[in-house]
C-alpha cells in the first residue's frame, strides 16, 4: 500500500511525484485517472497514480514519475490547465513516494499505516483516434482527445460520433496540419501496453 505523500510546501524541491489538486470530484475516479494519464505519460513513464477515496482527499492525485525531468517537463506544461472544466492546479509532492524509495533502497516501513488508497496502475486501454478514431475506451473522452491533439497547430475540434460508440474525428484546419498530427501521435503509447493508432477519416 503506498502512502500519499503531503502536497507542496512553499521550499519544496522537484521531485518524482506531482500533487495535483481542484480536480472536478464529480467525475469517476477511474475516468479522471485514465485522462490524468494520457496527458501526462506525454512527459515520460509513469510508475503510478494514486487518487484518494476518502471524502478529505476527494478531487486530488498524486501522480509518480520514472524520472524527476519528466514530472518538472509536466508540471510546467500541465499546471493551470482547463481539465474537466476546472483548472487544475500542480505542484511537486513533499515527500518521497514509496515506490521510489523501494528503488532506491531507503524504503522504511511505517509502525502505523493510515488506511490510504491503493496505488492506481493506470489501466490498459486499447485506442484508435484522430483523425478517423474506432474501438477508443470508454474511459476515452472528449477532453483526453483534445488534450492529445490541442498540441498541434491548425487543431480544430473533437467530435464524438453520437450513437456510434467508440468513434471520434479531429478536425483540423487542412491537410498538412492534420497528416503533422498524425505523424506526431501515430504509435503515441496510451498506456504501457497499448499505443494509439491514427488515421486519415476516409473521403
Amino acid at each position: 500500500m503506498t502512502d500519499v505523500a503531503a502536497p507542496l510546501s512553499a521550499d519544496t524541491p522537484p521531485n518524482h511525484t506531482l500533487y495535483l489538486n481542484n480536480l472536478n470530484d464529480k467525475i469517476k475516479a477511474d475516468r479522471t485517472k485514465a485522462t490524468l494519464y494520457a496527458t501526462l505519460s506525454q512527459y515520460g513513464k509513469i510508475l503510478e497514480i494514486v487518487m484518494g477515496r476518502a471524502r478529505r482527499l476527494r478531487g486530488q492525485a498524486w501522480v509518480t514519475f520514472d524520472d524527476i525531468s519528466s514530472a518538472s517537463n509536466a508540471l510546467r506544461a500541465i499546471n493551470g490547465s482547463m481539465l474537466f472544466d476546472k483548472p487544475v492546479v500542480i505542484h511537486f509532492a513533499k515527500e518521497k513516494a514509496d515506490v521510489i524509495a523501494r528503488r532506491e533502497g531507503t524504503f522504511v516501513p511505517r509502525e502505523k499505516r493510515k488506511r490510504e488508497p491503493k496505488p492506481l496502475q493506470p489501466q490498459t486501454t486499447k485506442k484508435q483516434a484522430g483523425e478517423n478514431g474506432k474501438a477508443l475506451p470508454d474511459s476515452c473522452n472528449k477532453e483526453m482527445l483534445s488534450v492529445l491533439f490541442k498540441q498541434y497547430q491548425g487543431f480544430k475540434e473533437v467530435r464524438m460520433v453520437p450513437g456510434k460508440k467508440g468513434l471520434a474525428f479531429v478536425e483540423f484546419g487542412d491537410e498538412a496540419q492534420a497528416g503533422i498530427a498524425l505523424q506526431g501521435l501515430f504509435g503515441f503509447k496510451l498506456t504501457p501496453t497499448d499505443a494509439l493508432k491514427v488515421s486519415f477519416a476516409k473521403k
